[in-house]
């Protein structure tokens, strides 16, 4: 290293190192794997005492210390350790994790010509960005073959991504007990930061986002990644999935691929709903059934039977005019063809990905990842916690084991505690709907009462509108409170159940948040969709929820139907929810950001070093992609379970997903610390999780055009009932009739409207049933049955069809594209050779060197060793 000048009033330490936003020692020579923190405290001998153990247990294990002192920090309080893993460490840890490494330069050709590919080149980024390595063939390290790999340069040779991975592997395992003391408790920075003798522990961030390094051995990756992928100016770009990979590890690069092919695959679904949206608008002038309604002559002489007792007054059809054309938007024939067309999208969506997923598993090394790596990732907490050992039959070692008992003990208090959180929602969800039923009836009188001056908002607001948005806008708001409670009670039942492996722990977790989200934020568009206006019974014959007693009567659906209440449900609760996580992942942070930034990101750089800069941000947990995932699969099923009732939920997607990458983005290269390199080769139980949605959608989809939308009647009564294939006369056909003498005193209205007279004898109500003073009358009419027999055979049929042409689909589309399976066989075979020719040639070496006895001769043979080794290769 060659000597620098030193400035008047600068330090030694200055003077070797002029800046302090770097990532190496203060040699400029060995780069910072992890930093830990901590400060001074109360507790400061007891956490002194850990830290010192712990840290020449770090150095036992071959790792470098080096450490700064607080008063070299901005606030003068900090302590930060900084961790250098040497070569023999790393290599170490390489073989032991058998971490993939290259040894040949690929030749296997990757690009294809395509097509019309300039019309690609605006989307397209810089090559050095999409592929920011070189393509080799790869094999587990081995230390004791360190001359078969490409190895250049040992202080490069493993990205920063695998160093920190290595480091915090060994961080994870260290304990900080005294020698001949067996605390197994003791062990891990886990538990050296939950009991506060560390604040945290991060790898470094290798410049800053906003200007790349000075030092040129730094690669800049955080800064091209803010520049070309975090800002929203680049929404139109693709995501450079390579470099994420190389810099943050493969369990975020495949969550980025799989939000990105998803988005893509948004877009034809946002189309179409689009059309579907358009054909509804278009057609609004042939809607007949909207015309009768809002016709004075027709739907204004109709006089319909109240909605609630007492409350409730008789009332004129025409009055539901605008909620009618309303419905029509969404409920008409093109929303049956866009649920099939969705069924067979989410078909096409979840192929696609398997064959996305698959190339990337090839071009990543994460073929056999998985069965490799399954012991390797088991949780320190679970070798701390299990004192029990037995023997491995496979590997013939004693490992930690959870006895039967314990385990199903675990589980018995696990499956309750999540049962009791689901009655809780559901208890939620009844409160709801008897705060449904109670309002209406308030709402009814509020806005018809022509002495009330609000006649301007009752001329466009239904009662039942209003109460299905105030009610929407309430069981939002308990999601949002259940959803705080609830991921707090699964995270603490996942940890007590013990999980063996990391994997396993994030499986467990997964299903049961999403159960629980399942639940909560899809049970009222379920109520809404399948059971509102269902059992409502009629006038002298109603319906209540907890018997006559409790007067709250079951709601009944607009004349125009239900469609539209579920339309409003979903939008509310969808849309509420995606703004209001908008404003938590872009809009606080930004605040956070802009108020942080004034006191700290002005600061000349030699006075605010990289571990400082990175420590002020927020620390990126074990979960956080986790609570990524679950977001856009609760998105997921917004857009499949229930898209036949809002065909533009798709477009709405679609503009949140691409706001949504770029969040992200910026938040993983501006807002948190780097986090630890990890692999994955899926997206493991959310794949799962995506399928059973998919399959649940068409059956949902197939019920909401059978009972919740008003298609099957109107086509029942076109081409059975209808005169001249013409929908006229399908709204007085739809509407029984009853004798308003009949009705009980208890459901009467409490007074009479002005227009309403005496002459008025009967009321209309929505059902099929035979008029009064028929032999059957008040029972339901033939046509009723075959309404049910036309609902019930869509059903079978859509059903079948979609699912027909999905399986059709999944078994025409291979999983595995069949060039990926080529090269892989090809680089199986190869790896193969040439490890073959290695051994061979090694073992020629040996058996040489043995009959050679003098030393000079031994040492003339080195360099013809390597020649013959390179040769090989």
């Amino acid at each position: 290293m060659s000597e620098r000048t030193t400035l008047p009033g600068h330090t030694e330490t200055e003077k070797l190192q002029p800046t302090k936003d770097t990532v190496f020692f203060r040699d400029g020579v060995r780069r910072i794997d992890f930093v830990l923190s901590y400060v001074d405290d109360k507790d400061g001998e007891k956490k002194q005492e850990r830290r010192r153990e712990f840290e020449a247990n770090l150095e036992k294990a071959g790792l470098e210390l080096e450490t700064e002192d607080k008063s070299d920090s901005k606030d003068q309080k900090t302590y930060f350790l900084k961790i250098h893993a040497p070569w023999d460490v790393l290599a170490t840890y390489a073989d032991v994790l058998k971490i993939k490494v290259p040894f040949k330069a690929s030749d296997i050709p990757h690009g294809r010509d395509v097509p019309l590919e300039w019309l690609s080149h605006p989307f397209r980024l810089p090559e050095h960005i999409m592929h920011p390595q070189p393509d080799y063939f790869t094999y587990p390290f081995d230390k004791g073959k360190t001359d078969f790999f490409l190895i250049n340069d040992k202080d490069t040779f493993f990205p920063p991504s695998t160093r920190n991975r290595i480091v915090y592997y060994i961080l994870a395992r260290c304990p900080y007990y005294k020698n001949g003391r067996q605390d197994k408790d003791k062990t891990g920075i886990k538990r050296l930061l939950s009991n506060g003798t560390y604040t945290a522990a991060f790898p470094l961030h290798d410049c800053r986002y906003w200007k790349r390094a000075r030092n040129a051995e730094c690669e800049s990756e955080r800064f091209n990644l803010y520049t070309h992928w975090a800002r929203f100016l680049c929404f139109y770009k693709e995501q450079p999935l390579n470099l994420i990979r190389k810099y943050y590890g493969e369990k975020i690069g495949i969550y980025f691929a799989w939000l990105g092919f998803y988005t893509e695959m948004l877009f034809f679904a946002a189309v179409m709903g689009f059309i579907c949206f358009t054909y509804g608008v278009l057609s609004y002038d042939d809607n007949i059934s909207s015309k009768e309604i809002c016709d004075a002559n027709i739907g204004g002489k109709i006089v319909m039977c109240p909605l609630c007792d007492k409350k409730c007054s008789f009332w004129k059809l025409n009055s539901t005019c605008l909620s009618s054309w309303q419905s029509h938007l969404f409920d008409n024939e093109g929303t049956v063809f866009f649920a099939i067309f969705m069924g067979i999208w989410v078909t096409l969506f979840l192929e696609f990905w398997k064959r996305r997923q698959a190339r990337l598993e090839y071009e990543w090394d994460l073929v056999d990842f998985e069965e490799a790596q399954q012991q390797l990732q088991i949780r320190p907490e679970f070798e701390i916690r299990c004192t029990n050992r037995r023997l491995n039959k496979i590997t013939q070692e004693m490992e930690p084991f959870l006895p039967v008992t314990s385990k199903c003990a675990r589980f018995c208090l696990s499956g309750a505690t999540v049962l009791f959180w689901i009655s809780l929602i559901l208890a939620c969800i009844i409160g709801v709907i008897a705060y449904r039923l109670a309002v209406y009836a308030a709402f009814a009188s509020i806005i018809k009462d022509p002495m009330r001056k609000i006649q301007v908002v009752g001329r466009f607001i239904t009662p039942q509108l209003a109460t299905s948005a105030t009610a929407s806008c309430i069981n939002f708001v308990i999601i949002m409170i259940l959803n705080f409670f609830y991921e707090r009670v699964a995270v603490w039942i996942t940890d007590m159940e013990i999980p063996k492996t990391h994997l396993e722990y994030e499986n467990r977790l997964t299903m049961k948040m999403f159960l629980f989200q399942f639940v909560n934020y899809y049970s009222s568009c379920f109520y809404v969709a399948f059971f509102k206006g269902k059992f409502v019974g009629f006038p002298g014959k109603y319906s209540y929820m907890f018997g006559k007693w409790s007067k709250l009567r079951n709601e009944e659906c607009d004349p125009g139907g239900c469609l539209i209440e579920l339309t409003t449900q979903l939008v509310i609760v969808m849309a509420g929810k995606q703004l209001w996580g908008n404003i938590q992942e872009a809009l606080l942070p930004l605040m956070r950001n802009w108020w942080s930034s004034r006191k700290g990101r002005h600061h000349p750089e030699n006075h605010y070093s990289r571990w400082e800069q990175d420590h002020v941000l927020q620390n990126f947990s074990q979960l956080g992609l986790f609570y990524e995932y679950l977001e856009m699969v609760i998105q997921f099923g917004f857009i499949t379970l229930f898209v036949a009732s809002f065909p533009l939920a798709p477009l709405l997607a679609l503009f949140n997903n691409i706001l949504e990458i770029r969040v992200d983005a910026w938040k993983f290269t501006t807002q948190f610390r780097r986090p630890v390199a990890s692999k994955a080769r899926n997206i493991g139980a959310w794949q799962e999780i995506l399928n059973a949605v998919a399959i649940l959608s068409v059956v949902t989809n197939a019920f909401i055009m059978a009972f919740t939308s008003d298609m099957i009647p109107r086509m029942v009564y076109l081409y059975a009932y209808g005169k001249g294939a013409s929908m006229r006369g399908y709204v007085n056909n739809s509407l029984s009739v009853y004798n308003i003498s009949q009705i009980p005193f208890r459901h009467m209205p409490e007074e009479q409207d002005n227009w309403f007279d005496n002459s008025t004898s009967t009321c209309r109500y929505r059902d099929y049933r035979y008029p009064p003073g028929h032999y059957r009358e008040y029972t339901h009419t033939m046509q009723f049955w075959h309404i049910l027999a036309a609902k019930m055979a869509f059903i079978i049929i859509m059903e079948h069809v979609v699912f027909v042409v999905k399986f059709f689909v999944a078994w025409m589309i291979p999983d595995v594209p069949s060039d990926v399976k080529a090269r892989f066989k090809r680089e199986r075979y190869l790896i193969q050779e040439y490890l073959h020719n290695y051994e061979v040639e090694r073992l020629k070496l040996q058996l040489s060197a043995s009959f050679i006895t003098e030393p000079l001769s031994e040492a003339s043979s080195v360099p013809d060793k390597h020649e013959v080794l390179s040769e090989c290769l």
